[in-house]
């Protein structure tokens, strides 16, 4: 499932093609047909993401609402020669905006609708904040996870917890804070939650300028230590994620894999030690 920068980096990329501009609106697949037709020939105000949701905004405060989901691909084209003219929609369009030097195509989304702003207000009030929105406030997470019994592992993906942190993220940031993904929220002091979040504003912003997820730190690189570069489909350096039996980047134990939650976790059991309290009872 793409994580937050994602959206973040497609909010701006749509906003860049289509902000400001009256744009045609359709739904080639059909299923977001009638909306469509509400909406063509109208201005597109922006698009903003908040965590894993994208809302592209249209005046009357009406807001397309999108959740990629697991499969969901929205591809933006801001390079049509207007000569050659958009081309024809290809495969299930679900919707698609376009004008006559741009187009963009949502495929796959597990969530394509038009709502109104209190819907859209519903929403964001009931996620978490967002590293990667300025306004964001780490302590509003933090109170949260320091009443959570919960492991730390499981707090990180609860988009009611903290917006647009996925499992990749995850993985990562509990290994550079050398958190076992296992140790009950509770036991967090507010300085490691607040290094955490300063860590994800960090690596998520770089990820929005890159469009991949890189968390290795430079004398972890392919260049610094001498190997090949990691080859797999969510691209970026990491150090635990998909690399479950390779040996860890910095102490050589091999990296460990567990359910956590429905969902696959990562971590050296040497860097990420199982937290011990010492707490006297």
């Amino acid at each position: 499932m793409p994580e937050g920068h994602t959206l973040h980096r497609l909010a701006g990329d749509l906003t860049a093609a289509f902000g400001g501009r009256r744009v045609a609106v359709s739904s080639p697949q059909g299923r977001f047909a009638e909306s469509a037709a509400l909406l063509d020939g109208e201005v597109l105000v922006g698009a903003e993401a908040w965590g894993k949701q994208l809302f592209v905004e249209f005046p009357g405060e009406r807001f397309v609402h999108v959740h990629l989901g697991l499969i969901g691909k929205f591809d933006v084209h801001a390079d049509v020669d207007p000569e050659d003219g958009v081309p024809a929609p290809v495969g299930a369009v679900r919707l698609r905006l376009a004008h006559d030097t741009a187009y963009a195509d949502l495929r796959g989304a597990s969530a394509c609708d038009l709502w109104t702003s209190a819907q859209r207000d519903a929403v964001v009030a009931a996620a978490g904040p967002d590293p990667l929105r300025v306004e964001a406030d780490p302590l509003l997470a933090w109170e949260r996870v320091r009443r959570s019994r919960l492991p730390i592992g499981a707090l990180l993906m609860d988009q009611s917890v903290l917006a647009g942190v996925g499992n990749v993220y995850r993985a990562e940031l509990l290994f550079r804070h050398r958190m076992h993904p296992l140790r009950p929220g509770h036991t967090l002091r507010v300085g490691q939650w607040l290094a955490m979040w300063d860590d994800l504003v960090v690596l998520m912003t770089e990820g929005v300028r890159t469009g991949r997820i890189d968390t290795v730190r430079a004398e972890h690189t392919p260049e610094a230590m001498g190997r090949p570069p990691r080859v797999d489909d969510h691209g970026g350096e990491v150090y635990v994620y998909r690399r479950h039996g390779q040996p860890c980047l910095v102490c050589g134990r091999r990296v460990s894999i567990e359910e956590l939650r429905g969902r696959n976790s990562y971590w050296c059991s040497r860097c990420q030690p199982v937290f011990r309290s010492r707490a006297v009872g």
